[in-house]
């Protein structure tokens, strides 16, 4: 799909209907206007409230699967810093620092450098790294991963903003609070009547059992439920940009591959099973206000109960405390998010018919690797 074809003039008809306003729906409609098309987001809420909003607005491209993930996070990268500027979207602040406390994390590291997604980051001595980032608690610490690629947005608001954007700039036409019950492209039949369009993408992200869901169900997905924290810092207190520590290197597949990571895992799963068990590594962002959205936890159901545990935030804010050089921190907030996730693939990207896909990310990394999924999916369609 290059280019547009001539609409008649019916407000009812698209060249593309995207069903679904998270992140990962407005990556395809964003793709779609760059290439001349007529679009429509149809979202059954009437305010995008999910994955998308729940985050960290952690654009995370160290770390990532290698492969494809990975290149779909530079291609992301790239996108967010050009439309963010556009979209009035603050760039709250930019770089990881990944420390590694344990001398199997920092082979895990040296590791990593030796790949091609090290291009770019560096591999700091504890000392060297304290005098640069003087948040962190480092005089443990073997070594500390700088990466320059990472940026933060903030999520409750950037997908509103970026929402506003594509309606005022683009003309994408946005009907929220609608739900859809058919798709058989070219016909979408919604809550409020049928619409027309050459093509659709379908992004339901936690819902299996709607659109398509015999299709789904033979990707074997289940959902996953992480809890977070909002913390108030003492006042003055900054982070350098976003922090992980050894916990990550067992998580993010850019590492956990890596066969150096099968000793760091063993040493954990001695040191750390609670955590290890509730699927705990610690990531901390900053907000403009200075406070720290901290997390995450990781626990797998085909319906999540929506209670969270307070021996899991008791957890991730033990990590928090050592990793960082907090005096005080007061819990302001907490929520649990939802995603949906494979054992198998980062990403599902079917094709129930040449005229229909349906993308679903199943990683958690929606923010990170959208727009380069997207990309992707226009480039091969």
């Amino acid at each position: 799909m290059t280019s547009a074809t001539p609409q008649a003039k019916n407000p009812d008809s698209f060249d593309l209907i995207v069903v679904g306003a998270g992140i990962v729906g407005l990556a395809h409609a964003y793709t779609a206007v760059q290439r001349g098309l007529k679009v429509c987001v149809i979202e059954r809420d009437t305010a995008a409230i999910g994955a998308s909003i729940r985050n960290f607005g952690f654009i995370t491209i160290t770390g990532q699967a290698p492969g494809d993930m990975w290149r779909r996070a530079m291609h992301a990268r790239g996108v967010w810093n050009e439309v963010a500027p556009q979209a009035g979207i603050d760039v709250v602040h930019r770089n990881l620092w990944l420390a590694a406390y344990r001398p199997e994390a920092h082979d895990v590291l040296e590791a990593f450098m030796r790949t091609p997604m090290g291009k770019g980051c560096e591999l700091l001595e504890a000392a060297d790294a304290q005098a640069r980032a003087l948040a962190l608690s480092l005089a443990d610490a073997r070594s500390v991963l700088f990466s320059p690629h990472e940026l933060r947005v903030e999520s409750r608001t950037a997908i509103g903003l970026l929402t506003k954007w594509l309606a005022e700039a683009h003309g994408v036409t946005f009907r929220f609070g609608e739900a859809v019950h058919e798709v058989e492209t070219p016909r979408v039949r919604t809550s409020r009547g049928t619409l027309h369009a050459e093509r659709v993408v379908v992004c339901t992200n936690t819902d299996l059992h709607g659109l398509f869901a015999e299709r789904i169900a033979g990707q074997k997905l289940t959902l996953c439920r992480l809890q977070m924290l909002r913390v108030k810092p003492e006042a003055g207190f900054r982070l350098p940009g976003s922090v992980m520590m050894d916990l990550s290197l067992v998580r993010y597949e850019g590492y956990s591959t890596l066969p150096e990571a099968a000793a760091l895992r063993e040493r954990l799963q001695q040191e750390e099973a609670a955590s290890l068990a509730h699927g705990i590594h610690l990531i901390v962002v900053q907000s403009a206000d200075g406070s720290l959205v901290v997390g995450d936890s990781h626990h797998y159901a085909d319906a999540p109960e929506p209670f969270a545990m307070e021996e899991v935030d008791q957890l991730i804010l033990r990590h928090l405390r050592s990793t960082l050089n907090l005096e005080a921190a007061q819990i302001t907030e907490r929520w649990t998010g939802v995603y949906p996730s494979s054992k198998t693939t980062p990403c599902v990207i079917d094709a129930p018919d040449d005229a229909t896909r349906l993308v679903l990310v199943t990683s958690g990394s929606g923010a990170s690797t959208g727009f380069g999924i997207a990309h992707d999916v226009f480039n091969t369609w």
